[in-house]
């Protein structure tokens, strides 16, 4: 980082010194938004490497330009890796992110006009999944299924009902906000019983079905399933298509040149480098771990009197209802443990009354604290100091002491790439 912060001070400070604010930033607060991480070393190293230089439109071995042999070698290995981790036929490594990922299986398995059954967005799904505001909402017939209001959990029976109503062409699982395991037997049963097609959005917890800490999508004869490459995996901001051997000329042609033009091979190198450390056993252990601090934090919240969404987590988030909880919303909930250093997300909860910039909940993760190495009585800490703010989010005098308590405590736990020395830079 160092010649990188060098050259930015020779030739554009105010550049450097925001990104050295950054550093600072992630390094002296802690990071519980459940969709962030921190990546690493070499997946930043790859992000700035000479593949950034490098266009390779097309596929390996029908590139439409010159001077392949590396590109290929890369992307090879990342579709390769991708499929060993999940249990995959096949592999796209080239969506650009998340939502062009999930865009280019809908244009390539389906007609514009299809039915596709999603989860709600307000119950814990994607704008991709049909939102209306979305312009996949726009283009395909989405059905939302919800989850049950007695107990948070995605209710299967009107699934099925929804499912016989409207005959989907797609049953679509996977979520942003819902602090729960997946019945993929459930839904697949319920897509056979209409002749449709299944896919798993998994961005959010791709991570542990790879390590083993959550259930595979493919165990139950899945058609399609997406992930973004970053999140839980602690890649790089990409995504990643597996699917059927079947479907694979259908997705490959929807994604190029259906979508997009050229690949980012910096990204694609980065993938490949991401699926060789989500297959090795350390990997399984930091799955495990997320899941350990995610149950961990859930059930500190709890004995504290929080109101979380399904009473407490399987997974690597937990939401809570921060209306019914402290007597405010998510926003000011977020912004007062901003002012500590500990950083969520303000999320709507299931029928939230109010609207998305002033929910009633907060969404936190377990992620990046656990790559930092924080363990359970870590949680039982976070959970202390959050209870606290939020019981009292106008005392800035006790949140300024807090903040401080919260940089002494994560001096104890570095960031990984992130040299420590240079936060000495512009102080």
């Amino acid at each position: 980082m160092h010649t990188c912060l060098d050259l930015l001070a020779q030739s554009d400070s105010s550049l450097q010194e925001a990104l050295v604010g950054e550093m600072r930033r992630q390094s002296t607060g802690i990071e519980l938004i459940p969709s962030e991480n921190y990546t690493y070393p070499e997946v930043l190293c790859l992000l700035g490497s000479v593949f950034t230089n490098k266009y390779a439109e097309g596929y390996p071995g029908r590139r439409y330009y010159g001077g392949q042999e590396f590109t290929d070698v890369i992307e090879n290995m990342a579709r390769e890796r991708a499929c060993a981790v999940f249990g995959a036929e096949h592999a796209n490594v080239q969506p650009l992110s998340g939502s062009p990922m999930n865009q280019a299986v809908y244009l390539g398995l389906l007609e514009p006009g299809d039915t596709i059954l999603a989860m709600d967005l307000s119950h814990g799904g994607h704008l991709t999944h049909g939102a209306p505001v979305s312009h996949m909402g726009k283009l395909f017939q989405f059905i939302r299924y919800k989850t049950d209001p007695a107990t948070g959990a995605i209710d299967m029976d009107e699934v099925m009902s929804l499912a016989k109503k409207h005959r989907p062409k797609l049953v679509l699982t996977g979520y942003t906000s819902y602090p729960r395991d997946m019945d993929y037997a459930a839904f697949k049963a319920v897509a056979d019983s209409v002749g449709a097609l299944t896919m798993t959005d998994a961005s959010h917890y791709a991570g542990m079905v790879a390590g083993g800490a959550m259930m595979n999508p493919f165990d139950a004869g899945f058609d399609v399933v997406t992930t973004t490459s970053h999140k839980s995996l602690r890649g790089p901001r990409g995504g990643i298509i597996l699917c059927r051997k079947d479907l694979a000329a259908r997705i490959d042609k929807s994604v190029f040149p259906g979508l997009q033009g050229g690949p980012h091979m910096n990204v694609i190198a980065a993938i490949a480098y991401t699926m060789k450390r989500a297959a090795e056993p350390a990997f399984r252990e930091y799955a495990a771990h997320v899941v350990s601090n995610a149950k961990a934090l859930a059930a500190r919240l709890m004995e504290l009197g929080a109101d979380l969404i399904t009473g407490g987590t399987d997974n690597h988030m937990l939401v809570m209802n921060t209306q019914t909880t402290y007597g405010i919303n998510g926003r000011e909930a977020e912004e007062a443990l901003d002012a500590a250093g500990i950083t969520v997300n303000k999320q709507i909860v299931p029928d939230d009354p109010n609207p998305p910039l002033r929910p009633s909940g907060i969404r936190v993760g377990t992620p990046a604290a656990t790559t930092r190495g924080m363990g359970n009585s870590d949680m039982t800490q976070l959970a202390d100091w959050m209870h606290e703010i939020l019981q009292h989010p106008n005392n800035t005098g006790r949140i300024a002491e807090i903040k401080r308590d919260v940089e002494h405590f994560c001096a104890q736990f570095p960031v990984p790439g992130i040299d420590m020395t240079d936060l000495d830079l512009n102080s």
